[in-house]
């Protein structure tokens, strides 16, 4: 099969959610429905059960929830989907973000009991940036929930997003009796089966007929279900496939990821609906190009980069979303900045689970192992003239002075969070005066995974203490000779980041503000990215 029609059956999506809609326990289930897993939480490979979870890290195993973007990839249908988690604390949104653009589509999950929430409404924002659709899974509905109209008209309101329902809930809570496929008119029942695994695999269907309904669900729910359908078939707007891809409607999926209902009816919609590769915009020299899935050259991008997955060995894994061509094993690579790579260990990932991939076509993510060659951001191709629009770093809302409990380990400290920092999801300053390292962040949580991690991979006890700084903000300037006339002025308030890049490091916003009037010349910038 051909590099181009190989392309056409890959479908790379998203995860989004608020923390605890469901979102690792609906991703779990979509890879035991699409048959990448038995049982849940465990994985067959290469004839031996080995765990699978998506959430790898400890922490996030003990307190249940995803800091740490994670890849999988299964075969369903005669499709490859590439499935991209996320985290759902707000405290890795630069993670989420950065995945993101990765994807060609998004599963928004919500909660049928609270509808958008807040961390919901800022990934939404992420996703219509990039004009990337959405399908939209209600969750949690063998719980009490929102009416579902209700729950259509906050998705309207609040992303300014036409609703389309592909099936229709009957009731919710203890009532829930299954849902209305609203393009064949079958009914899928779902089967309460206390104390018993749930069914796995498409819904029980049966016609939906009044005669084939009647009897078989209870007479208000019969009720309100016909009510409903009447309704929501009436007022709002059919599905149309061209207005989803141009990010502007929404196909809405209702079910319970906990019981496994309506999860083979999302994957369904995933493969009927979901894009292939999309086309990438980039630049070859100083020429806006675009990137189609169908050139023969090989490019991707690294979109993260995750240290020690396996922490026996000192591992370094660069995630590259493949945007053109046939990738082959052992292929030489260049970077728009001139480093080399032959990539003799290509992975392709299930979690933490990794196998060696002899081929790769647009769509598919690799894992790169690297020392430190690969940074985020960075394009791979084999012209090396390709540079993909870049991913952006943010300003840190939080810094803290970093310092190892045994002071003869600082230089091992500083090589630990430099590692760390490389990730992306967390940043490293160096101020000019002195031999403090201050680690950004952009929330609490944050600093307790660096402390663990710290732990677990190098053996060392990091203390995070108030740093003499709260802000941090990236400097540029047109005249080189102006911005270090500034730096020379004002070492006690400058550094560099991991990459060297100059930093204004204030005690408050304040005096940033201060700094950028009297140095109209320089642009003190809350990002750093390279855009096209």
């Amino acid at each position: 099969m051909s590099h181009i029609a190989e392309a056409a059956r890959r479908r790379t999506f998203a995860i989004i959610s608020h923390p605890d809609a469901g979102k690792t326990t609906l991703t779990e289930n979509l890879l035991l429905a699409g048959g990448a897993i038995r049982a849940a939480g465990e994985v067959a490979a290469r004839g031996a059960q080995r765990r699978t979870r998506s959430d790898w890290m400890k922490i996030e195993r003990d307190r249940g929830i995803s800091v740490s973007a994670s890849v999988m990839t299964f075969e369903y249908s005669d499709l490859v989907f590439n499935l991209l988690d996320t985290p759902g604390h707000e405290d890795f949104s630069e993670d989420t973000y950065r995945t993101l653009t990765a994807a060609d589509c998004a599963v928004m999950v919500l909660d049928a009991a609270k509808g958008i929430e807040p961390q919901t409404l800022k990934l939404f924002e992420v996703c219509r940036m990039r004009d990337i659709p959405i399908i939209t899974f209600i969750n949690k509905m063998d719980r009490e929930a929102l009416e579902p109209i209700e729950l259509l008209d906050e998705v309207q309101d609040k992303l300014q997003l036409d609703t389309a329902p592909l099936y229709w809930p009957a009731a919710s809570g203890q009532r829930f009796a299954g849902m209305k496929d609203l393009t064949t008119g079958e009914f899928c029942q779902f089967d309460r089966r206390p104390g018993e695994p749930p069914h796995i695999g498409p819904a029980t269907r049966i016609p939906g007929s009044d005669e084939d309904l009647i009897g078989k669900l209870d007479d208000h729910v019969y009720a309100e279900l016909v009510e409903g359908v009447e309704m929501v078939t009436g007022l709002l707007p059919k599905f149309d496939e061209e207005a989803f891809k141009a990010g502007n409607m929404t196909p809405v999926v209702f079910g319970s990821a906990l019981r496994h209902f309506g999860v083979a009816e999302l994957l369904n919609t995933l493969r009927d609906f979901a894009p292939a590769p999309r086309v990438q915009k980039a630049e070859r020299k100083g020429q806006v190009i675009s990137v189609q899935p169908s050139d023969s050259d090989v490019s991707g991008f690294v979109f993260k980069i995750q240290a020690n997955m396996d922490p026996n060995h000192r591992d370094r894994v660069a995630f590259l979303r493949l945007c053109s061509g046939e990738f082959k094993r052992g292929m030489r690579l260049k970077s728009a900045t001139g480093k080399q790579l032959n990539i003799h260990n290509p992975l392709m990932f299930l979690a933490q689970d990794r196998e060696i991939a002899e081929t790769a076509y647009a769509g598919d993510v690799i894992g790169v192992p690297n020392h430190g060659q690969l940074r985020v951001g960075d394009s791979l191709s084999e012209s090396g003239e390709i540079q993909f629009a870049g991913i952006p770093n943010f300003a840190p809302e939080l810094l803290r002075r970093a310092r190892v409990k045994d002071p003869m380990k600082a230089k091992h400290l500083r090589k630990a969070l430099e590692s760390l920092a490389e990730e992306g999801v967390t940043q490293l300053f160096k101020p000019a005066i002195g031999s403090d390292m201050i680690v950004g962040a952009v929330g609490q949580l944050q600093f307790e995974v660096m402390i663990e991690r710290v732990a677990a991979e190098y053996g060392l006890e990091v203390v995070f203490e108030m740093a003499p700084y709260n802000v941090a903000r990236w400097m540029a300037c047109d005249d080189p000779a102006k911005l270090e006339e500034f730096l020379d002025r004002n070492k006690s308030a400058s550094g560099t980041d991991l990459d060297g890049a100059p930093v204004y490091l204030a005690k408050n916003a304040w005096d940033v503000g201060y700094a950028q009037e009297k140095n109209p010349s320089i642009r003190f910038t809350a990002t750093k990215e390279r855009s096209l």
